[in-house]
């Protein structure tokens, strides 16, 4: 999968994503990495990229020539067009689901805000789509990108040693994941639970998925109004609450 990012820092966004398992990805060639830099497309020799408001207001605005024009230099015909979304705080909850989703683009450009943001006019002719990371504010778009970026890259096959590394971790189906142990099986009085040591597949399977939904309960309990949980099973978790 190709990842492209308009960007004014493209450093920010490489010194994260070319480390670790999206590094390693990198040079494998699962997934590639074109940063383009808004300010080369500025049309003037000094690189500024942005300009005052109209109507007023505090702070400044990356023109929509800079926008376009950076965009516009990753194709040449429109055929060709990355899926493109920008990031910012209006833009819909990034989730599991939005990432799966994203991850079955061929390419996926996503374009870096900063100051007081683009001009709106650039957002209406390029983008698919607004995504926001959460319900607070950035100084800019290069942190959402990487996590974008990193969220997306998990899902594509050869970035992740097999499915079992992401179909088993927390949101994939719409729970929590369950609390995991390593050694000692004891620690400062606090053990394993038994049935994890007892070489049991399916009854640490039963119990994993218990573990699942007692957690959810706890931490989330807004994510169990989208869950079809049977009688039986909220008597599970009512049985391994109480032993908490």
């Amino acid at each position: 999968m190709k990842f492209d990012v308009l960007t004014l820092f493209p450093e920010q966004i490489e010194e994260n994503i070319c480390k670790s398992i999206t590094g390693r990805a990198l040079s494998k060639g699962v997934i590639s990495l074109k940063t383009v830099n808004m300010r080369d497309f500025c049309g003037n020799s000094y690189g500024k990229v942005d300009d005052t408001i109209y109507g007023g207001g505090t702070g400044l605005l990356i023109t929509a020539r800079s926008v376009y024009d950076s965009w516009h230099s990753l194709f040449e015909k429109d055929d060709d067009r990355p899926y493109t979304v920008y990031v910012s705080p209006k833009g819909s909850v990034l989730n599991q689901q939005k990432v799966i989703e994203l991850s079955k683009k061929k390419e996926l450009c996503i374009i870096c805000g900063h100051y007081e943001g683009i001009d709106s006019r650039a957002i209406d002719a390029v983008c698919d789509e607004e995504i926001s990371i959460g319900d607070y504010v950035l100084t800019g778009g290069e942190l959402a990108a990487c996590v974008i970026i990193d969220s997306v890259s998990r899902m594509i096959e050869g970035v992740l040693p097999n499915e079992d590394a992401f179909t088993n971790e927390s949101h994939m189906d719409g729970t929590l994941e369950a609390p995991q142990y390593t050694m000692p099986s004891e620690w400062k009085g606090m053990k394993v639970p038994e049935v994890l040591l007892s070489g049991n597949d399916a009854a640490i399977d039963e119990h994993r998925r218990t573990s699942a939904l007692v957690e959810t309960w706890v931490k989330r309990p807004d994510m169990l109004d989208k869950l079809d949980i049977s009688e039986p099973e909220w008597q599970k978790m009512l049985a391994l609450r109480r032993t908490l």
